[in-house]
């Protein structure tokens, strides 16, 4: 993989300077990791609405902080657009338009060459809506340039000691909600604050999937047993409540990313 990571820098010192889309997960975390080590003239920028957790928001910035990077935040709009609130099998795409429409901004305002984002080479044989957003924008890709998939990246951050190595995927919280259900700001909360509560219990892998007024609970399969105990059952019962669903299931088959798509 050290021919890679050569490869990856060179790849980033061509381009001179670039706004990286950081978001403070795996992929974007190694990359940010690589413009610094490329001596690069840099500027990350995460993207925050109320899509995303506050916790992930505190997280990207202890973490570009922790890297020496530039890092700055910016507030994106897209729940001001029906066509992503409407939640269509392509919203991501909308998100991301959103998003890296206001990087190619920064790019033009403060003279930086390039924008590019954390894409690996698996996102290429997986459903990305947001892949065609990047590609509109002209935003590229150094880590599928370079051939890098998730593992390896995950690996490479162990060994540089990145905070992330280990970190689940993390998609935001729009993804909750199966196509066609709308989006709202408050059913954005209430999913983050069950999920929240979720991990404050030692639920590491889970998502919290909303159903207009009903909440499914996904957990590792090892874990569901668990959750099921009567006393702790009632406690996510009743602290669902509390934040707004009228009804609580869980999901016998467990957490498995992505299974929104099927």
């Amino acid at each position: 993989m050290t021919v890679k990571f050569d490869k990856l820098l060179t790849i980033l010192q061509d381009m001179k300077s670039v706004v990286l889309a950081f978001s403070g997960g795996v992929d974007s975390t190694f990359l940010l990791k690589a413009v610094k080590e490329s001596g690069i003239q840099s500027l990350a920028v995460t993207g925050y609405s109320e899509t995303m957790p506050e916790s992930e928001l505190r997280f990207a910035e202890e973490t570009a902080g922790s890297i020496g990077a530039a890092h700055m935040v910016i507030k994106t709009d897209e729940m001001l657009n029906p066509e992503f609130t409407g939640n269509p099998r392509n919203r991501c795409f909308h998100c991301k338009d959103e998003l890296f429409s206001k990087l190619m901004n920064i790019a033009d305002e403060k003279g930086f060459n390039r924008v590019i984002d954390g894409s690996n080479a698996d996102d290429l044989s997986d459903r990305r809506p947001g892949r065609q957003a990047a590609l509109k924008h002209g935003v590229r890709s150094p880590l599928i340039e370079a051939g890098f998939s998730k593992d390896e990246i995950r690996e490479l951050s162990r060994e540089m000691g990145l905070p992330t190595w280990s970190k689940p995927a993390s998609p935001c919280l729009s993804s909750r909600f199966p196509y066609g259900i709308e989006i709202t700001k408050d059913a954005l909360k209430r999913v983050e604050l069950s999920e929240e509560f979720l991990k404050s219990l030692g639920f590491n892998e889970l998502r919290v999937r909303s159903y207009n007024d009903t909440a499914k609970i996904e957990v590792a399969a090892d874990d569901i047993e668990r959750l099921l105990g009567r006393e702790l059952r009632e406690s996510v019962i009743n602290k669902l409540k509390d934040f707004g669903f009228k009804h609580v299931t869980i999901d016998l088959e467990g957490f498995r990313t992505g299974k929104l798509n099927d």
